[in-house]
């Protein structure tokens, strides 16, 4: 069952390029997206398709090593590199940007990839106090509605927001019920699934058509853990992984973790579980968003207690038995935020706990693969 359902996958991802194609030939848009942070809602308000950008793969850093530093986050240099070469059909189809000022490398480089492409910088506050940071915010929602407007010639009314919330709050659910599927124990579904499932469903141009299909796969993945089929033992080591996002192509930790033994069966990250939110559609919606956006817990805030709490709810919840924090190199809000992830697992859960920095290149996975391991056979 659940390889007929991942093959279903990659047929309708190859569709995907197609009904993108055919959306913007009827005059319609797309918007692409760096970062969590970015309202997606308003996108789908101005009848545009809202697309999913960061770079996870090491195949285009040496491309965009001809113009940034190497000593920069492999995601930034990955995100540019797709852009300058080409290499990237969703990038190619996006009219515009909406970046975001969340580390002073991101939002350096897209004033240089300004060049190949409009973009729009959403200047996000450093702190989540609503009384210092709400107001400057949603004045930034309400200038990327006026932006979004004139590229796309569509005017976007509170209407339209609200129902746009309401279709990304579906959308949400969905992702948050398959990710809780893995709160089996055995879960029915490796790591590498996870990751496979929530890369792919972010870049559905039909988004009814990526509700039900992350239903469908929920409903399987129930099917199987009421007849006990898993590729698990309830002995298997279940790790929660937290950190800087994780896609294909930047997955080598969670692939040494599970060729080790382990199952991965939490992603806190911002290609996880911190999507699992839902935006209030009984207020205005502005505010709403406004609100609620600012409210993700990324390590670009300080203080940032919203991951504290995250992680405080999932590590019972997925019965965690260890918990990894991933950083990119040179990526210095996670790096130095993981002190007091260490503290948490340890001392309030009594968990061990493996902090790894690394890159998207190969280089180091033997070196990883000792450092899992040993981590393994402590569980």
């Amino acid at each position: 069952m659940k390889q007929a359902l991942f093959k279903k996958i990659q047929q309708i991802t190859e569709q995907n390029l197609m009904d993108i194609e055919a959306h913007k030939e009827k005059g319609n848009h797309v918007i692409g997206f760096y970062c969590l942070y970015g309202p997606t809602e308003l996108a789908v308000a101005a009848d545009a398709i809202p697309l999913p950008l960061c770079g996870t793969r090491q195949d285009p850093i040496d491309a965009a090593e001809e113009v940034l530093p190497r000593n920069l986050c492999p995601l930034i240099k990955s995100s540019y590199g797709f852009a300058a070469t080409d290499t990237c059909p969703f990038f190619r189809f996006s009219d515009m940007i909406v970046a975001d000022t969340t580390c002073d490398g991101k939002k350096k480089m897209f004033e240089i990839m300004s060049d190949l492409k409009p973009v729009h910088v959403l200047q996000l506050p450093q702190n989540q106090v609503p009384a210092l940071s709400l107001g400057p915010w949603k004045a930034e929602i309400e200038t990327l509605i006026t932006v979004l407007e004139n590229r796309t010639s569509r005017q976007i009314t509170p209407e339209k927001i609200s129902a746009a919330i309401r279709l990304m709050n579906r959308e949400r659910q969905a992702k948050k019920r398959l990710m809780d599927i893995t709160r089996a124990n055995p879960s029915p579904l490796t790591g590498m699934e996870l990751v496979e499932i929530l890369f792919k469903t972010g870049f559905f141009a039909d988004k009814e058509k990526g509700i039900s299909l992350m239903d469908e796969i929920s409903d399987v993945c129930l099917t199987l853990i009421e007849q006990n089929q898993s590729p698990y033992t309830n002995t298997t080591p279940r790790i929660l992984l937290t950190g800087v996002p994780v896609g294909l192509g930047s997955d080598k930790v969670v692939k040494i973790l599970e060729q080790c033994g382990a199952n991965v069966v939490a992603l806190e990250n911002c290609s996880g579980y911190k999507q699992a939110f839902q935006v209030d559609d009984t207020i205005d919606p502005v505010t709403a968003l406004a609100d609620q956006y600012l409210a993700i817990p990324c390590s670009v805030m300080s203080p940032n207690p919203g991951r504290m709490e995250m992680l405080k709810e999932m590590i019972p919840a997925f019965s965690v038995d260890g918990v990894v924090d991933l950083t990119w190199q040179a990526c210095h809000t996670y790096n130095i935020e993981s002190f007091h992830i260490s503290r948490l697992v340890q001392e309030d859960f009594n968990l061990p706990f493996l902090h790894i920095e690394t890159d998207y290149s190969e280089s180091d996975t033997e070196q990883l693969r000792v450092r899992i391991q040993a981590f393994i056979e402590m569980i």
